[in-house]
């Protein structure tokens, strides 16, 4: 028969976020980094659905505006996120229209869909166990860090595509909503305190 899984809380023991040295409940600071020890952030939550809102309102404008501005001779031509991934689907790149497209519309999506899940979830009764709640969390995090991938490839093409008056690549105000839309939603995810997913069910793992 497996034993309960406890937790630190449980045992009488507190986890700097930090370093994750553990101490014995009521410690006020870790002596390892000096971080301030603290069982649970209970306004954690607050910052991190400000946050995610504000993450979202950028999220918007960066599809509707061009991210990339090209001008060849004297034509210039205005692609927005995902009227690029077609045009790069026209002209047979289909490869890399699928990586545009999930990097910049299914992560960023899903992003948003999994933070506010685990927000809500704290609350309220989850269809997903504790253990399977924190996986999601970590997951996440994981992927936080390609989700700039597209503001890359347009940083890339606007410094190698510059041939003066023949042909030039520029950054269209989706870049910077983009960019930001990004940031907010990776502070979104490190302001919300996963200890919480454990404090939400009496269902430990599955």
């Amino acid at each position: 028969m497996t034993a309960p899984i406890r937790t630190a809380r449980e045992s009488g023991l507190v986890a700097c976020t930090r370093c994750a040295r553990v101490w014995p409940m009521g410690t006020a600071e870790c002596a390892r980094c000096g971080s301030a020890l603290q069982s649970r952030d209970t306004r954690s939550l607050q910052r991190v659905w400000a946050w995610l809102i504000v993450g979202f309102m950028c999220y918007i404008p960066a599809n509707l505006f061009p991210m990339l501005k090209t001008r060849v001779l004297f034509t210039e031509t205005d692609a927005t996120i995902v009227g690029g991934a077609v045009e790069l689907i026209h002209h047979g790149a289909l490869g890399i229209a699928l990586v545009i497209l999930v990097a910049s519309v299914g992560i960023p999506i899903g992003k948003f869909v999994a933070i506010a899940y685990l927000a809500l979830t704290i609350s309220r009764p989850a269809a997903l166990s504790s253990h399977r709640r924190h996986k999601l969390y970590e997951l996440v995090e994981f992927i936080g860090r390609w989700s700039m991938i597209d503001v890359f490839v347009v940083a890339i093409l606007s410094a190698l595509v510059q041939l003066s008056v023949v042909a030039s690549i520029n950054p269209g105000p989706a870049a910077i909503t983009f960019a930001l839309s990004v940031i907010f939603t990776m502070l979104a995810a490190q302001s919300f305190d996963p200890r919480m997913i454990w404090d939400s069910g009496s269902e430990r793992a599955r």
